[in-house]
């Protein structure tokens, strides 16, 4: 994106490079709010150091140290964002506590595709692109120590070379290779084996058309055949989660039952399918918003449901209607 034109005002060439920027904050943060407040951070410092910039080095590139350096900065005193499956083993589908809620601080949280996805770039891009914001990725990237993490996403995302990379941390190839190789390695030992989402895939679609008929019309019996056998189910900022169609099942037929009734509205999350989850109010008519549900399917078949239930943040992020008539 380096052939912005240079007769543009300072503040247009800056925000061009909003969404590229706000998608390396949010897999090095793991947060989508805390991503665009580094982005704004970003974008306060270019702006006041621009005189001093003068085309010494790639535009480009000199937002990227920003970013980096800003991000690097957050990371140093936050504690690593996880998933539920992270921080504890399975609970059972009987379960009638969840447990109590967490502080936003400890999960990694939805970014909705517009905010980091751009609708112009080649095919290969936007696969590589859905491929690293999917949920299970961001989280496995935080496991890695904060220069790990900047080095692995500036050379396996954005494809930058080792000795571009070295330039921007201020360190040597050597460095940067050696520390490519220890995050593929963490990487490797992680579970982040899921379908790349196809939206125009039609085998993908009819497989959500036949989980929202059947989470709508509450058909459990139908909504077991669609998982996956080592399926996932997770509820942020709760702490329980669960594994496999069985538990799943017990869970929704029982402590869970409150969604029966619910309507779904698609939107678009991490790369891959998702929903807003509206149930149905108890002290009067419409649907009220319960859950924004995140989906990640493998082998033709979902294989995590994730429930952000954060609505009162997630739901304007996403753009969702604040309830259903």
């Amino acid at each position: 994106m380096d052939d912005v034109v240079l007769g543009e005002p300072i503040e247009a060439r800056l925000e061009a490079y909003r969404g590229e920027l706000t998608g390396y904050c949010y897999r090095m943060l793991g947060s989508t709010f805390e991503a665009e407040d580094a982005v704004q951070d970003v974008m306060i410092r270019a702006w006041r150091g621009f005189d001093r910039f003068e085309g010494r080095s790639a535009l480009r590139s000199w937002l990227y140290r920003i970013a980096t350096n800003v991000c690097l900065t957050m990371l140093g005193s936050a504690q690593r964002r996880a998933r539920p499956m992270d921080l504890g083993p399975a609970g059972s589908g009987g379960a009638t506590d969840p447990g109590q809620p967490r502080p936003d601080e400890v999960w990694v949280g939805p970014v909705p595709d517009s905010r980091v996805l751009s609708e112009d770039a080649d095919p290969a891009t936007v696969v590589t692109d859905r491929e690293s914001i999917r949920l299970a990725f961001v989280a496995a990237l935080q496991r890695l120590p904060a220069r790990q993490r900047a080095v692995l996403i500036l050379r396996e995302v954005l494809a930058w070379s080792a000795q571009e990379v070295a330039d921007l941390l201020d360190t040597s190839v050597p460095s940067v290779n050696s520390a490519l190789q220890r995050a593929r390695a963490t990487l490797a030992a992680a579970d982040t084996g899921t379908d790349i989402y196809q939206p125009l895939d039609r085998d993908q679609q009819t497989l959500l058309a036949r989980y929202v008929s059947a989470f709508e019309a509450y058909d459990l019996d139908a909504l077991t055949s669609l998982l996956h056998e080592e399926a996932t189910l997770s509820m942020p900022p709760l702490p329980l989660w669960l594994r496999g169609p069985q538990d799943i099942r017990t869970w929704m037929a029982g402590t869970g039952g409150g969604c029966r009734g619910s309507r779904l509205v698609p939107v678009a999350a991490n790369g891959t399918p998702a929903f807003g989850q509206y149930r149905r109010c108890i002290t009067g008519p419409g649907h009220d918003p319960w859950a924004l549900i995140v989906l990640e399917i493998s082998a033709g078949r979902i294989a995590a449901v994730t429930n952000f239930l954060d609505t009162a943040r997630l739901f304007p992020l996403f753009e969702l209607p604040a309830r259903l008539e």
